[in-house]
């Protein structure tokens, strides 16, 4: 006889503990370095970018009850960020891509592309994902390759361990360096900050989707929608949240984070592996996460950016390793045509983007298809 699976823990809607916490900054490979980069080169008002990001995070946390991430819309970030956008720019491709997902939802036109989409093709995506993570993060190791060996030994040992979760661990490793080092910017105390208003104009919203918001319909389409619903459904089966609500979900935060100097944000499969993997389980973790976060942008916004600008990236690199070699791995049980199709998404995602490696994935599908069916009726 066969030995039966241990049965998956059962964890309430809400839990506020050490795991949770740590659970809660598991995604904070891809947050960090472009949210520096909004704030340092773009000018991006950090009271607002962080107060958004606090309060997107609890509303979160009490809507879906589980780890939901919260990711700054990565090709949108890079093209901003590369081409000095004003904080304007920036602001008003947030409020354009939030119309884009409310239409898509409104028009039944999400529904249909998730239909036309197999399911190995998202693991192709998921498997696309994983290895541009484990590039990204062995690039972030090369200054200190020995530093970010010793994140993944302490992410491998403490990763379970409910009194010194790895993620808390690494982050106070990495405040110890800033400090010894110098570099923690000096305390002046508490310094009540509120985000301006920032109504975008109709000008900028269209230049912006021009410039990047367009083409970051399909990578966002897969990385925040398909891929995601696809691990909740893995991770959560009794809390499945559907692709239209997600969409829903980022439509409204992105129009109403955009008017209070909010950055463009959205849900990440790479961001929710990566807080699943350091422990987080319910809704805790992106409350905690969030009023973190809202009293560093009421109170500590500007102090808190010294601190982000020195700290040791190899550290964060070796928590970001990990999480995409656990993406990689959905991989592992495709077999035959499936496994071939999911291998020439991950290629062309790689390659290309996201979202062309998706179109192609879905083109091959199709034509793999059609070829089956005509050899089906031949014989």
């Amino acid at each position: 006889m066969h030995a039966q699976p241990a049965p998956r823990k059962e964890f309430k809607d809400f839990e506020f503990n050490l795991r949770e916490l740590g659970g809660s900054i598991g995604d904070f490979g891809t947050l960090f370095p472009l949210a520096i980069g909004y704030i340092a080169i773009n000018g991006l008002n950090p009271a607002g970018l962080f107060l958004v990001l606090g309060l997107t995070n609890i509303a979160l946390g009490l809507i879906y009850r589980m780890p939901m991430p919260l990711e700054p819309k990565k090709l949108i970030a890079a093209t901003a960020i590369s081409q000095r956008w004003a904080p304007s720019m920036v602001y008003a491709s947030g409020f354009g891509l939030g119309l884009t997902w409310l239409f898509l939802t409104a028009t039944g036109l999400l529904r249909k592309l998730v239909e036309i989409t197999p399911k190995y093709i998202v693991t192709g995506i998921r498997l696309a994902l994983g290895l541009a993570l484990a590039w990204k993060a062995l690039q972030l190791m090369q200054p200190a390759p020995l530093l970010g060996a010793l994140a993944i030994v302490i992410v491998l040992v403490l990763r379970d361990n409910r009194f010194a979760p790895a993620a808390l661990v690494l982050l106070a490793i990495g405040l110890g360096m800033v400090a010894f080092q110098g570099k923690l910017p000096a305390f002046t105390g508490f310094q009540p900050t509120l985000p301006p208003f920032t109504l975008p104009r109709l000008g900028e919203v269209w230049q912006a989707m021009l410039l990047a918001g367009f083409a970051q319909i399909p990578l966002t389409l897969t990385n925040a929608v398909i891929a995601p619903a696809a691990l909740i459904r893995e991770y959560f089966p009794k809390k499945e949240v559907s692709e239209q609500k997600l969409m829903l979900n980022m439509g409204v935060m992105n129009i109403a984070g955009s008017l209070f100097a909010g950055m463009p944000m959205c849900h990440g499969a790479g961001g929710f592996a990566g807080q699943y993997y350091f422990g987080a389980r319910t809704g805790g973790a992106p409350i905690m996460e969030g009023v973190i976060e809202v009293g560093i942008g009421l109170f500590l916004s500007k102090y808190i950016m010294g601190i982000m600008v020195n700290f040791p990236m190899p550290l964060v690199a070796g928590m970001l390793l990990l999480v995409g070699i656990q993406l990689c791995l959905s991989a592992v049980k495709l077999r035959g045509w499936e496994l071939a199709l999911a291998l020439v998404t991950a290629v062309a995602g790689v390659a290309l983007n996201l979202g062309f490696g998706y179109i192609i994935g879905v083109i091959a599908a199709w034509i793999y298809k059609r070829f089956r069916t005509a050899v089906q009726d031949s014989t």
